[in-house]
């Protein structure tokens, strides 16, 4: 994760811990901003001040400062090979950065911006040397020199842009602490004696270590306030976690003794034992910016455009200036005019802008997309959400919880709720059935106390049943009644016939002879799902489920939540040819499932999302994976890539305007009116393009996703 970090043998990063990998070979063709590659900001600051001191006497030698000011500098002998040798060690010394990334840009067989302004450069400095030698009376010296000091502290500016646009993928980085409390070998042993206190357990035989020495089933001691050093599970104590951060959850998550803990969230006021899990490049942080840094890799269509375009520019700006050389040298303006007007258009007609437009505002998506627990496998799949017209949601463990709840009670005639709750959360207290632990759930929400009961006995396929006090109770199907010679009156059949034919299960609660009631359990429809349907239409696309359960099920549950329609009875086989189905109406299709059963319609949707991932983030079949089963996230995501196009959109028309207007104007199309633009006026606009790029994609962060 720290690309910087090099050393001959393996080891562990000594900045976040994680494991270094093999160097890989470098790839032929440069990434966005390779241009900068091995440049730190501290070069071009440095290189700017010198630059600058050299600069100053050749201005006050120049002819056009003694014109414009009107004073003369004192003369001597040899003042015009001092200017020479001033401007030769500003082109060597100041302009080297360029001149080599130039030379990597040729070699690779694309030439960009550091091409055109080693040309400009290289231009300007041989023409000066030829007429320093030759005898001429104007020199290009001072536009060398401004020109360079200039593109210096320009990209000094651009590249502390650049890196602030790149910070959240390093503020990931840094969520992890740099040392552990680790407990010693009798501390471990003390946390698992019940017999010693907790507190005295805290206070001895641990030893603070880099987290970099951590092993998979060490102890640590994770103290109020302090933040989690490696995955685990917690061994003893309870608290609350803030792991918004690395989920996007903003409410503190309570955790407790079993639970499972993710590295870089932050405890809050309860001290905790964890075992370590996972450590380094296994840990669910680690695996979050493996994603990061795959979609940082991979590019959109609008990055591969702008890319393109850049090149061609490049290309164009060349023959450009070849072109305004001529023209004005046919014209004839003397060569020391038509080599400051090739040296503006190279310089303003970089592509950097360009070159950074599409870039920058991926990268902040990405990192935006990290920080709430959308995690962007491939760029082209955010790209392709902004345009998706209809989401097709699996069911089970995505608009639904995935396991059994109580929807509703049905006490009988001079019977309550709470009575039928109670005796049916007794019968099945010794029961492991989904069914049992969801009425015992139910009964504990409700802090009903359960009766006592004796000769518990399962009823294989359909129940249970127990002594209660001085009878005989029984929960289960209707064959379990039927066994018992319990009957219900007409108007209760017909309520319970009709929680049936919505898909709901139904037991029944009898004593002796005598039906209490009865419950109704159902695949419980998540809370944020109806909101996240209701978001969804407000933006204009439609939304549709697939299941495989009956038809009466599948009709529920549409209509709980308002879907424009739904698929029933399909099997796991099945689901990507209903994607398909809707493709071929001509829809683009996003399909939300859990990234295991339904990868084959997660690879065939236009728009993969696996939701629920939970610290398992390394789903093949989707584009886009989610950390939390939380329907609401899809809104969200179609918002990210929306908001993420108009900015790129936004970068691509004020680049390509810029050159399209500036480079004429380099060129001299204005002349006749007055307007003329000398080399390092091009670069300050050159270089304000860029910086404005780069302000205009840091501006995407403030923009909310809920």
């Amino acid at each position: 994760m720290h690309p910087e970090v090099i050393q001959e043998r393996p080891g562990m990063c000594p900045i976040c811990g994680m494991a270094l990998v093999p160097a890989k070979p470098p790839k032929k063709i440069p990434t966005e901003h390779d241009k900068h590659k091995g440049h730190k900001k501290t070069d071009f600051l440095v290189k700017f001040y010198v630059t600058l001191a050299l600069t100053i006497p050749i201005l006050l030698y120049s002819d056009v400062i003694m014109m414009a000011f009107g004073w003369n500098a004192p003369r001597f002998p040899g003042v015009d090979y001092l200017m020479f040798v001033l401007g030769s060690v500003v082109f060597f010394y100041g302009g080297g950065v360029f001149l080599t990334s130039a030379y990597r840009e040729l070699r690779a067989r694309l030439p960009g911006m550091m091409t055109l302004i080693a040309i400009a450069i290289t231009a300007a400095y041989g023409f000066s040397a030829y007429v320093t030698f030759a005898g001429g009376a104007h020199t290009l010296f001072w536009e060398l020199a401004t020109l360079i000091a200039v593109m210096l502290i320009g990209h000094y500016i651009e590249m502390r842009a650049v890196q602030g646009a790149k910070g959240a993928l390093r503020e990931l980085a840094r969520l992890l602490p740099d040392m552990a409390e680790k407990l010693t070998q009798n501390s471990s042993a003390a946390a698992a004696d019940k017999t010693q206190s907790y507190n005295s357990k805290l206070k001895t035989n641990s030893e603070i270590v880099p987290i970099s020495e951590l092993k998979e089933g060490d102890m640590v001691l994770v103290r109020p306030g302090a933040k989690v050093p490696a995955d685990g599970k917690i061994i003893e104590g309870q608290s609350e976690l803030n792991e918004s951060i690395i989920t996007g959850e903003s409410k503190p998550a309570v955790k407790k003794a079993g639970d499972e803990v993710i590295a870089g969230s932050i405890n809050g006021d309860g001290s905790l034992i964890v075992q370590v899990t996972k450590i380094g490049e296994n840990t669910f942080l680690a695996g979050i910016m493996r994603l990061v840094a795959e979609a940082e890799a991979s590019k959109s269509r609008l990055q591969m455009l702008s890319d393109r375009a850049a090149f061609y520019l490049a290309i164009i700006a060349v023959v450009g200036g070849l072109m305004t050389l001529l023209v004005w040298l046919f014209l004839g303006k003397d060569a020391f005019f038509a080599v400051e007007r090739v040296v503006a258009v190279l310089v303003i007609a970089c592509p950097h802008a360009l070159g950074l437009a599409i870039p920058l505002v991926a990268s902040i998506s990405t990192t935006m997309g990290a920080k709430n627990g959308l995690l962007v496998r491939r760029r082209l799949a955010l790209e392709e959400a902004r345009n998706i017209n209809i989401v097709l949601f699996d069911k089970t463990g995505t608009l639904t919880k995935g396991e059994f709840g109580v929807y509703s009670i049905l006490p009988s005639e001079n019977h309550s709720e709470e009575e039928v709750l109670r005796l049916a959360a007794s019968i099945n207290s010794r029961s492991e059935h989904p069914l049992a632990k969801a009425i015992l759930a139910k009964a504990e929400e409700k802090n009903i106390s359960l009766a006592s009961i004796s000769d518990f006995e399962r009823v294989a396929g359909k129940g249970a049943k127990a002594q209660v006090g001085d009878s005989l109770a029984a929960v289960g199907n209707r064959d379990l009644m039927a066994d018992f010679e319990v009957r219900a009156d007409d108007y209760f059949a017909g309520k319970v016939s009709g929680l049936e034919k919505q898909g709901k299960t139904v037991v029944h609660v009898a004593k002796g002879r005598e039906l209490i009631g009865s419950i109704a359990l159902a695949d419980m429809i998540r809370p944020e799902s109806k909101d996240a349907i209701k978001k969804l239409k407000e933006m204009g696309i439609r939304s549709a489920m697939i299941t495989g359960d009956s038809e009466d099920v599948a009709k529920w549950v549409a209509g709980e939540l308002g879907l424009d329609q739904y698929f029933a009875r399909v099997l796991p086989e099945e689901k990507s040819d209903k994607v398909k189905l809707l493709q071929e109406q001509g829809m683009k299709v996003a399909m939300v499932g859990d990234g295991i059963n339904d990868a084959p319609a997660l690879t065939q949707s236009d728009l993969g999302v696996a939701i629920g991932a939970g610290t398992n983030v390394a789903i093949e079949s989707a584009g886009i994976v989610l950390v939390k089963s939380d329907p609401g996230d899809i809104p969200k995501i179609i918002k990210l890539s929306r908001l993420t196009y108009v900015k790129m959109i936004q970068n691509i028309f004020w680049a390509a305007g810029y050159n399209i207007v500036a480079m004429p104007i380099a060129a001299g199309a204005l002349y006749a009116q007055g307007i003329v633009l000398n080399p390092a006026v091009a670069a300050v606009f050159m270089s304000l393009s860029t910086v404005i790029v780069a302000i205009n994609a840091v501006l995407l962060r403030r923009r909310s996703l809920g």
